[in-house]
């Protein structure tokens, strides 16, 4: 079976599965079927009303919230049980993700690289590696002796080193290659250094999350294969991001999260202290009201802001973000969020048609706040940056050297389906191509979802 072939039936896959889902409730209730989405709907916005209570209030108002956010769908989902529908609403709701699941492998654009030529092996591969990232992987997989004995010097991270001045001495003793076994954080700063000297930049999953790698490929349960790239590797031209001048490989959070994470309990007990600064954050005195520009449109009012080294598939926050299909629009993504009462969060139920979600892509955004400084996540690291603070892209600025037989973009896991090309997809009237086209990069300053000058709900 060709590619196309097996693009196709993914694509009549996806279109049987999306008019069984249909059908599944219109067989078992007929017109009264609406009703039931209805009623499903108004339970996601109840539990939504109880989040945004227990989040942004204390005392009895956030236990009523708890209460809310577990009944609501459990009252929903015993409703269905007592009129005979929750076997079909199930039913439905399966084939429907079996139906977005199939359309977006069936346009997903094949994994191209194996046909590239060979980049020329370095002569003196310079790899840093953090032996505490992602629990020791740098140890438990054995990474500095694979690198040694593939010619690599290594060099391993102790608390309070400055990366960006080991990758810098690097340079200057001659290496050709920068590499990293680490977080994003980390791959952030030498990142930079290489970018900077036109050097190839080696990725080496060892951190815990590991977004930069698995939008470039990467195999992240087993980070050894990484190293394959030295002997048998390709060249990738990607962006980077910058806020001021701080580089980002994923992302850069402005607002709650990113004052969240100035907490010095965060990382040893986030939950508690997420529960506890959150609703002052969200309603208190220190609520945040960013001020952003994008692309010189001025946005008022956000709590939360999401910059991103391109654009993301789909909504995310800043500890579990989707995927990016691509790494070379040269765009950034533009996630934010507006909520400020009850009714505000039970609209994010619409999801991308929420007035209280931002999604844009744009080639610059600034961002300030009534204060001089502004603090910033970014990749996952506090920073604290002087007002305003400008974040842009920097297209093809980085030179990354990944295994020849393993490259290529993400599949589309988070971007919403073109049904209408699916469709012509499966019956026949697809491209030529072996392999689906890469997704257009979404124009500058154009909302994937939102408007940018959409007032408060």
């Amino acid at each position: 079976m060709t590619a196309r072939e097996g693009r196709a039936g993914r694509a009549r896959l996806a279109v049987l599965a999306l008019l069984g889902s249909v059908l599944v409730p219109l067989v078992a209730a007929g017109l009264r079927s609406v009703l039931w989405v209805l009623a499903g709907l108004a339970g996601l916005a109840l539990a939504a009303v109880g989040v945004w209570w227990a989040l942004a209030y204390t005392g009895a108002l956030r236990a009523v919230g708890v209460a809310l956010t577990v009944s609501a769908p459990l009252a929903v989902l015993a409703l269905y049980g007592a009129f005979g529908m929750l076997a079909p609403a199930l039913l439905s709701l399966g084939l429907w993700m079996l139906a977005v699941t199939a359309a977006r492998t069936a346009l997903a654009p094949g994994r191209g690289g194996s046909g590239q030529p060979a980049a020329a092996p370095p002569h003196a591969a310079w790899i840093l590696m953090n032996p505490r990232s992602g629990g020791g992987k740098v140890d438990r997989f054995h990474l500095a002796e694979k690198a040694r004995a593939a010619g690599c010097r290594v060099v391993l991270l102790d608390r309070g080193q400055d990366v960006t001045e080991l990758a810098r001495r690097a340079v200057a003793d001659g290496a050709d290659l920068l590499g990293v076994a680490g977080g994003d954080g980390t791959q952030a700063l030498v990142a930079e250094v290489a970018a900077r000297h036109d050097l190839p930049f080696l990725v080496v999953p060892a951190g815990t999350r590991n977004h930069f790698a698995l939008d470039l490929g990467l195999d992240r349960d087993d980070p050894a294969t990484a190293l394959r790239a030295l002997a048998d590797g390709v060249e990738r031209r990607v962006d980077l991001g910058y806020a001021a001048d701080r580089v980002f490989v994923n992302n850069a959070s402005f607002g709650t999260y990113a004052s969240v994470v100035t907490e010095p309990s965060y990382r040893d007990a986030k939950a508690r202290t997420v529960l506890r600064t959150l609703p002052e954050l969200l309603t208190g005195e220190e609520a945040s009201g960013l001020r952003t520009r994008v692309d010189g449109t001025p946005v008022e009012g956000l709590q939360a802001l999401l910059v991103s080294n391109n654009p993301y598939g789909r909504a995310v926050d800043a500890a579990h973000p989707g995927r990016r299909e691509r790494l070379d629009s040269g765009l950034l993504g533009v996630v934010g969020v507006r909520v400020g009462s009850a009714a505000q969060a039970a609209d994010l139920v619409r999801g991308p048609y929420s007035r209280g979600l931002l999604r844009l892509s744009a080639a610059e955004v600034v961002v300030e706040t009534g204060t001089d400084t502004v603090p910033v996540g970014i990749d996952g690291e506090h920073v604290v940056l002087s007002s305003p603070v400008v974040c842009r892209s920097s297209p093809g600025a980085l030179r990354v050297r990944v295994p020849r037989h393993s490259p290529g973009a993400p599949r589309p896991s988070g971007a919403r389906a073109d049904w209408p090309r699916v469709v012509r997809l499966a019956l026949g009237r697809g491209g030529r191509g072996g392999t689906a086209p890469a997704p257009a990069a979404p124009r500058r300053g154009q909302a994937a979802a939102g408007r940018a000058d959409a007032p408060g709900p």
